[in-house]
């Protein structure tokens, strides 16, 4: 017997940013570095970071409860959260357990997901397949970070990319048959894990005084094999999930990028042939915040009125891994 899936659709979205903005001028201050010299190679002019006692989950639950107001739904509606994060506020319990709490929800099925910067598209799924089986209605799907805390300052490569930040959706079934969620295509090579690690914390490399000593826990990455890599696999990730559904780049309405440089969108849009007017960009003020990225830009794009009802909407992500993924959704 043939299974039945429920339609389902992202039904409203949200995104928190802390107040405090560290410009490229203030790091200048304290790396080799200068305000042309970050923006001219990435398009980032400043990031937000949090304050002290900001926590993971505090962003996570601030974003998803503007999620819910923007859905419409009552917190009881809610019967799953999936967090996406690499920066949890501890090894366990989940944050996703800490941010039911904080917002209240019912005792729901409540977890983290890993996949570093690629998180959200992989929670995505995650989430769609489950409220899709009709076993839950709604999901909470967030992807939230504080990367300022896993950042060496003393690095100028990589110190310049990263901020704080989290970005939510909520995933319901959906009753309008011209629109909802179509699917994704993930992807990963575990081979590829030094271009984009954090060597220290784990069971590898136990924190240890040689470990602090050694900056092991900070994020390590080689750069130019990043972009090449980033590049291929997104690529290679958006025609997939265009063509399994008989469709096309110039079909796409709005894409959604991980917003990690703009070099890299910039060389993505080129290769599918998708003019740069119809992405949706906010690195330049955010910077990298990882599995935080999409969801924020999301909620931008939407509140703005970029997107629009009946429009193709395509996010795509690449992280530490290494990991890839894009989803399509024709929005309501």
């Amino acid at each position: 017997m043939t299974q039945e899936f429920v339609p389902i659709t992202i039904s409203g979205t949200g995104s928190y940013a802390p107040k405090r903005i560290l410009t490229n001028a203030e790091l200048a201050e304290s790396v080799d570095t200068s305000d042309e010299w970050i923006f001219t190679r990435t398009g980032i002019r400043e990031r937000r970071i949090a304050t002290d006692g900001e926590l993971t989950s505090d962003m996570a639950a601030e974003a998803g409860r503007r999620s819910l107001e923007t859905a419409g739904i009552a917190r009881g509606e809610i019967d799953l959260v999936i967090v996406a994060t690499t920066t949890p506020d501890m090894p366990f319990p989940s944050t996703a357990c800490l941010v039911q709490h904080k917002l209240g929800l019912n005792s729901l099925a409540a977890f983290d997901l890993q996949a570093a910067c690629s998180g959200f598209i992989y929670a995505l799924e995650t989430a769609a397949g489950m409220v899709r089986s009709g076993a839950y209605r709604n999901a909470l799907v967030i992807g939230a970070e504080r990367l300022s805390t896993i950042v060496d300052w003393q690095d100028r490569s990589t110190c310049v990319l990263f901020g704080d930040g989290a970005g939510a959706v909520v995933i319901s079934r959906n009753h309008d048959p011209k629109s909802g969620w179509l699917g994704a295509k993930l992807g990963c090579d575990g081979s590829a894990v030094e271009l984009l690690h954090l060597p220290g914390g784990g069971c590898q490399i136990p924190a240890s005084s040689d470990s602090v000593e050694e900056r092991q826990h900070f994020i390590k990455m080689k750069g130019r094999e990043v972009f090449k890599a980033a590049v291929r696999v997104m690529e290679q990730s958006a025609l997939q999930i265009l063509e399994h559904h008989g469709l096309t780049a110039d079909q796409v309405g709005c894409v959604v990028p991980h917003q990690a440089n703009l070099r890299i969108i910039e060389t993505l849009a080129s290769r599918l042939g998708i003019p740069m007017d119809r992405f949706f960009l906010n690195l330049d003020r955010y910077g990298n915040t990882s599995a935080a990225s999409i969801p924020i830009a999301l909620d931008e794009a939407v509140r703005s009125g970029r997107i629009k009802s009946g429009e193709l909407v395509l996010m795509v992500a690449f992280g530490g891994g290494l990991t890839w993924g894009s989803s399509l959704i024709r929005w309501p």
